[in-house]
């Protein structure tokens, strides 16, 4: 059976935009994946659904594919990306529009995932008895239940595999495990069953191998970056996936970064766990068992992946709003930069305590001395041309975190002298969102695939 090529051209919602354009036009592929959901963006799309019916998902993804419609009706390319957020409908007829009004309308069919927003049944699932326990702390959410602003389900390869079956060259999803939308081209072209553990874990593999895009290229490498060449043009990753389970990460030829057992190793272990236990919604993956080699130039081939059986249990991506915070910074320059950063922390902490406000917490770093690594083992040197001071509040009340932006800006005439770097205004008080990590049975929910054409 057949090699497969599949091309990963986002790491996350504000990841180059020209990359998987390049993707497309640099070279040969079969697929191409777009990851923008992290935990926060969910909220973030939750919110604007919530000021308008019809948003809710990444409107970059639009754009994109105005951009490679062409491309992808020419050289039959199929497109899997998690664009549609909290609102996958309003996604795919903003997309339908599109190629409608490029004049390839009936040319494509698309499908879409959905089903893993479950905020409009979180209470009645509570009151079945799921108790959404933070997997962290083990509250029961029912305790914060008034604060959550958005809980979506993340499933697997499955459905977009189905999707897939079905003939849908543009697919897209809401909350899918980063790796699935690698696994599920897969699992479609290989006909991989849902019992074929080990072959399951090494699509799984190769999904968290290129889900971050280019920092599996040499992007934010840390050995030997300064030898990386042409970061400017950096490729992209590229998993070329034979049926038995191994693969090959590369790159489109000519392009700048750089592939090296090295390089791919620092992106196995991030956001990894426990290496024999990599859970999600398809397999459990093992990444003891993974065996890397240098198969040439920018390609490494992976191989020997084992895996065990699914649990019963998806992962629940809740977020909560935890209060108000703002930061602030201002610049202090030689003679005595450090010291004088100190005293107007001091004056700022002092003043907020005379007015009354009432933090839970006032973080202080001293950028250039602090803010990276924590504090040095010995004083920093007296002649340090210039520190910054950034100082944070948080608090549930509002009220305070707002009285706390407009002392900043006095320390510049009534603090110590030599301090600049206050261009940017008065603090802005932001919302926090917290994540609250959770799961539930895979009997209460499932994923709805729809297919249309464009």
């Amino acid at each position: 059976m057949k090699k497969i090529r599949i091309a990963n051209g986002q790491g996350f919602w504000g990841d180059s935009l020209e990359a998987p354009v390049e993707l497309v036009r640099r070279g040969p592929i079969d697929y191409l994946t777009l990851d923008y959901l992290a935990e926060v963006t969910m909220s973030i799309m939750q919110k604007q659904r919530s000021r308008d019916p019809r948003a809710g998902y990444a409107r970059d993804f639009v754009g994109l594919i105005e951009r490679i419609t062409p491309d992808l009706a020419e050289k039959n390319i199929r497109v899997i990306a998690n664009a549609g957020g909290v609102n996958c409908e309003s996604c795919r007829d903003a997309v339908s529009a599109v190629i409608k009004r490029l004049g390839y309308g009936g040319k494509f069919k698309i499908g879409v995932v959905a089903g893993d927003d479950i905020m409009d049944r979180l209470d009645q699932l509570i009151e079945r008895g799921n108790e959404f326990k933070n997997m962290d702390t083990g509250q029961p959410l029912a305790e914060m239940r008034s604060q959550v602003q958005s809980a979506n389900v993340y499933f697997g390869a499955r459905p977009v595999s189905e999707a897939l079956n079905q003939g849908a060259q543009i697919i897209i999803t809401g909350r899918c495990t980063d790796s699935g939308l690698t696994l599920a081209p897969m699992i479609h072209e290989f006909g991989w069953s849902a019992g074929a553990w080990d072959l399951l874990a090494a699509g799984t593999i190769a999904g968290h191998t290129i889900e971050c895009g280019a920092q599996c290229t040499g992007g934010n490498c840390l050995i030997d970056w300064e030898t990386i060449p042409n970061l400017v043009d950096i490729g992209y990753p590229i998993v070329e996936a034979d049926p038995d389970g191994s693969f090959v990460i590369t790159k489109h030829e000519g392009t700048g970064g750089r592939i090296t057992v090295s390089s791919v190793k620092e992106q196995l272990v991030y956001e990894m766990g426990d290496p024999q236990e990599y859970i999600t919604p398809d397999c459990v993956a093992d990444f003891t068992t993974i065996n890397l080699e240098q198969d040439g130039p920018d390609r490494v081939r992976f191989s020997g992946i084992k895996g065990r059986p699914a649990t019963e249990f998806y992962k629940v991506s809740v977020s909560y709003s935890a209060g108000f915070k703002a930061v602030g910074s201002l610049v202090y320059a030689w003679p005595d930069a450090y010291k004088k950063a100190r005293v107007a922390d001091g004056i700022l902490r002092e003043r907020l305590e005379r007015l009354g406000l009432k933090f839970e917490e006032v973080l202080t770093e001293f950028l250039g001395v602090d803010a990276c690594h924590g504090p040095l083992s010995g004083d920093p040197p007296p002649d340090m041309a210039e520190v910054a001071l950034r100082i944070g509040v948080r608090s549930a009340d509002k009220s305070a975190v707002e009285r706390f932006t407009r002392e900043l800006a006095p320390l510049v005439l009534n603090g110590p002298p030599t301090v600049t770097g206050f261009a940017s205004g008065r603090p802005k008080v932001e919302e926090i969102v917290a994540y609250w990590p959770a799961l539930i049975r895979k009997t209460e929910v499932a994923p709805r695939v729809s297919i249309s054409e464009a």
